[in-house]
């Protein structure tokens, strides 16, 4: 049972957020009280669906006692006691702590592991499929960085995405992603295992990592690497290291200003996302609250092309439409994968 007066102190909360954005006292501060406003909306509409439902259940059990409304209260009485369960597991998930990273742009990274070419070629697979989810939820994904090998695989690709919910969606995509299948290079028709390594980065704000400029070393060079427009002959390439740390960030775009840009906002990404880490690990030691530990070396996926199936290692699904996964119809993935980190958070919180 939720304490009532938890829900109370929540109510409370929003009606004072609602009353001082309607004021507009302190105008500095309006955008923060209506980001609580809306956080706290969908938790305040299940609070009130909550008690409406143990209020009708009182009212029932009083009606009991009158033999003229006794009938009607029997009749409602098993269908409002068997609402309740789904009402208070419904109301305890949108008590659960948000991440408060779920709402942010994305840094997307795939690079190819071990299997060679075929791995590379896998890569560009992943590439498309994550495309393709993001245009299906309408995000914006725009790449900022691309190797491509000869065949038409990938060496490594580091893309922006933007829209709705995206880290929320995307953050169990973290680890490495297996394939098993015949490569078209492959003349006897053997099954090869090959890997690709994702890595799903909050996008960081400047109140998120603050960076000081002498942790910083920037240098420009000549552009290299395969692949047309990424190419060029001027010295417009950016490398930035972010010293302490040892992270190393690259950009090859045509502009050097958009280059810097570019790693800036990637080497962010990547410090926020070590400092997110770095606070899990000391909230707790137990990585088993969660989906996996993120770790980019955990096998987290199977392609398997023979069979058309993928499975999810981390919560045991196995989905036999690859094509349709490939195409980018992840949605029952993600569901699945937030409803187990969902579990897990409650039975972790229950204990």
């Amino acid at each position: 049972m939720i304490p009532r007066s938890r829900l109370k102190q929540i109510t409370d909360r929003f009606q004072y957020l609602e009353a001082a954005m309607a004021a507009g006292d302190g105008a500095a501060d309006i955008a923060a009280l209506a980001k609580e406003y809306s956080d706290l909306r969908p938790v305040v509409e299940q609070i009130s669906a909550y008690e409406q439902l143990l209020n009708d259940l009182a009212e029932a059990q009083e009606m009991l006692a009158d033999p003229d409304m006794a009938p009607l209260a029997e009749e409602e009485l098993p269908r409002l006691k068997a609402a309740l369960p789904e009402a208070e597991t419904a109301l305890q998930l949108a008590l659960l702590p948000r991440d408060k990273a779920d709402a942010k742009p994305a840094m997307l990274e795939i690079r190819p592991g071990t299997g060679g070419d075929e791995a590379a070629l896998f890569a560009g697979d992943l590439l498309r499929m994550y495309q393709r989810y993001a245009e299906a939820r309408g995000w914006k994904m725009e790449i900022i960085e691309l190797q491509e090998t000869e065949l038409g695989g990938i060496k490594e690709v580091v893309a922006h995405v933007k829209g709705e919910n995206v880290f929320a969606r995307l953050k169990f995509e973290s680890g490495v992603h297996r394939v098993q299948r015949v490569p078209a290079t492959e003349s006897g028709g053997r099954i090869h295992t090959s890997a690709a390594t994702v890595a799903v980065l909050p996008e960081a704000e400047d109140v998120d990592i603050q960076i000081a400029p002498n942790d910083l070393r920037i240098d420009t060079m000549r552009a290299s690497g395969a692949g047309g427009q990424h190419v060029n002959t001027t010295d417009s390439a950016v490398r930035i290291t972010h010293v302490p740390s040892g992270i190393v960030v690259t950009s090859s775009e045509k502009s050097q200003h958009r280059n810097r840009e570019i790693a800036m906002q990637v080497l962010k990404a990547r410090l926020y996302d070590l400092e997110r880490s770095r606070a899990d690990s000391e909230r707790s030691a137990d990585r088993a609250a969660q989906v996996g530990s993120g770790d980019r070396s955990e096998r987290i996926r199977t392609y398997n092309f023979p069979q058309g199936r993928m499975t999810d290692h981390r919560i045991n699904l196995t989905l036999y439409r690859l094509d349709a996964i490939l195409q980018g119809d992840l949605d029952e993935i993600v569901d699945a994968l937030t409803a187990d980190a969902q579990a897990r958070q409650m039975a972790e919180m229950g204990q």
